[in-house]
Order: structure tokens, then sequence, then C-alpha cells
């Protein structure tokens, strides 16, 4: 599917705007974990497990729409999961207790995660395979403004009309976005009637996705890399607001400060993508990322970093995270075109997966 410049900067752009809104899910209310627990009389733990239902959600949600988008094209399913996904945060907003809000909250991924996967199949329709990395770079840009904005205004939110104002504010932004999809995002592929949706032939396609080499190194070392960041978003409230005794406010200038590494980063790699490839960016950046979660387990454990030896290494190891996700990304969905749906499902399940288990 060729376009032209215009097109190409409003496709991006919309692609980063759907990709954004799984991120804004989890970003805008991470302040409001100390409220929500006062609110529905629980502790602040049991309000993080409303964040484990939402990647629980996120990793079948996607195994579900990956075979939808190969077979109806990539904006029907987009329609069906954008409005699942404003039903299910209308309801959070009127949650009467935790367990209800972490059933919602699973029902919002189930609906939200389209937003997740379609838009790394529309960048393999869309675009050269040669200049995917540096899409999905620009992609992180866009990405990257989420923990810049959600906590700050998600702490506005809380405090001037309570935390279940966040979740009406989010379904406005969805319902918005999903206008701007239907009248200005391209299709960028057409329904094929002659993808199967029965049991059988969806677990061959996913089975063809996962036997290819280049796919499950690629994306399996970015789930991995990617775990390390779901862990940080589940754990980043309590020990930041609960062990280190911040405000509200810093713990937003701390999310604000890690996000700004993470643009900065992605947008040096499109830089260094002019002189190296994906493979020999993603193979240092895995060693740097892997010595710095090592330091960081290590620092914990024996009680020696402290908050700003904290907050150095975790900027240091999501830094990292800016050159593994466009490179493992691009990698992993080069090898496919008519299942590009379904190894994008595969791709985000795995990572949605491992972030589950790690938060």
């Amino acid at each position: 599917m060729a376009l032209d410049k215009r097109q190409r900067f409003i496709t991006i752009l919309i692609l980063g705007l759907l990709s954004a809104l799984g991120p804004f899910s989890i970003d805008m209310y991470l302040p409001g974990f100390p409220v929500i627990a006062r609110s529905l009389h629980t502790s602040i733990e049991y309000v993080g497990y409303s964040l484990s239902s939402f990647f629980i959600g996120i990793s079948v949600g996607q195994l579900i729409y990956g075979p939808l988008l190969d077979r109806f094209g990539r904006k029907r399913p987009l329609y069906v999961g954008m409005v699942i996904y404003i039903l299910a945060s209308i309801g959070c907003a009127f949650a009467s207790s935790i367990e209800v809000l972490i059933v919602l909250r699973l029902f919002q991924a189930l609906g939200g995660c389209v937003g997740m996967v379609a838009p790394r199949a529309m960048v393999r329709d869309s675009f050269p395979v040669d200049e995917n990395a540096k899409i999905f770079s620009l992609l992180v840009l866009i990405l990257g403004v989420s923990p810049v904005l959600a906590p700050t205004a998600g702490s506005f939110v809380i405090s001037a009309f309570g935390w279940n104002a966040v979740f009406i504010v989010l379904a406005v932004v969805a319902l918005l976005t999903l206008l701007i999809v239907i009248f200005w995002l391209p299709e960028s592929k057409q329904p094929d009637p002659g993808f199967s949706l029965r049991p059988k032939a969806i677990a061959g396609s996913f089975w063809f996705v996962m036997k290819e080499p280049q796919f499950y190194t690629n994306a399996l070392g970015g789930g991995i890399s990617a775990a390390g960041l779901f862990a940080y978003l589940a754990g980043s409230p309590f020990i930041f607001m609960e062990l280190y005794h911040t405000s509200e406010q810093v713990y937003g200038f701390i999310f604000a400060l890690i996000a700004i590494g993470l643009i900065t980063s992605s947008q040096m790699n499109t830089l260094l993508l002019r002189r190296y490839s994906s493979e020999q960016i993603l193979h240092v950046v895995l060693v740097l990322q892997t010595t710095m979660g090592v330091l960081l387990v290590a620092g914990t454990v024996t009680d020696v970093l402290g908050l700003y030896g904290t907050i150095a290494l975790i900027f240091l190891f999501l830094c990292c995270q800016g050159f593994n996700f466009p490179n493992s990304s691009a990698l992993s969905m080069a090898p496919f075109t008519r299942e590009a749906g379904s190894a994008s499902a595969l791709m985000g399940a795995l990572q949605m997966l491992l972030g589950s288990l790690a938060s």
C-alpha cells in the first residue's frame, strides 16, 4: 500500500494515538491507587490486581483480534474493540467495589488491546520492511508522551473530580479516537475471505508464525524486556509513594522524567539505524538492559540504592526499551504479510503475558 507524504504523516499520527490508548489506560490512574484503595475500602496492593487483570486482558484479547484483523481487514475489528473499551471505561467509573473494578478493567483491556495489535499490523501493511524500525521509533515518540502527560493529568483529574472521573476521561478520549479512525485512517488491508476463522485454521496460522526463528527469537527478547517495563508500571506506586513516601505530584514528575528518557532513546534509535542494522542495535541493547536489571535487583536486595539510585537505574533500564521495542518489533513482523495480524497478536500477547507475570 503506497502512501504519499501527507497520508504517511496522518497514518503514523493516528496509529500512535491508538497505540497510546493502552498506556494511557495504565498511567493515568496510577496516581489514584491510594485514593481508590480508600474509596473502595481495600489495600493498594489489592488495587494493583486491577492492573494485573488489565495486562491479562490485553494478552488474551490480542490473540482474538489477530485472526479477525487478517480476516476482516484492519478497521472493522478496531471499531468493535473501541466500543467495548468505551463501555467498560464507563463501567469502571461507577465501580462500587474493587472486585467489580478488577473485572471491568479486564473487559476494558479486551476492548482496548485492538489499539495495540492493529497498529503493528498496519505498519507492516503500509510501509516498506526496511522502514518499519524507524516507523516504530516514531510510534514510541507518541507513546512516550503518555507517561509524561497521563500521570500529571490523572493527578489533576483525581484531585479535582475524584478517581472515577479518570475513566470518564478515558472513555471520551477513546470516543474521539474512534471518530478519527473512522474518518481519517486509511484501510491498509482489505478483507480476506480465504482466511479461515475455524479453530484449526487459526491454530495453524499461529503455528506458522511461531515456528519462524526470526519471529520467536526477537519477540521473546522484546517480551522479556517489556516484562521489566510492566513490573515498573505495577510496582512504581508502591515503591515511590509507599516505600519512599513521595507525594502524588513528585511521583508524576519521576514518571515523566523516565518517560523523557524513553522518548529520547527511541529517537536516537532512528539516528543509529542510518549506520547500524536493527540486529546490531538490539544485540548491544539487550546486554546493557540485562546489566541494568541485574544491578537493580542486587541493589534492591541489599538496600543500598535509596530513592535516587533506584530512579537512576530504572531510568537507564527503560532508556534501553526505547531501542529494544522498535527493533524487536520490526524484526519480528518482517517475515509476514498475509499473517501480519496474527504475528502482531502473538508478539503483543507474549509481551503482555510476561508483563502480567512480572507485575
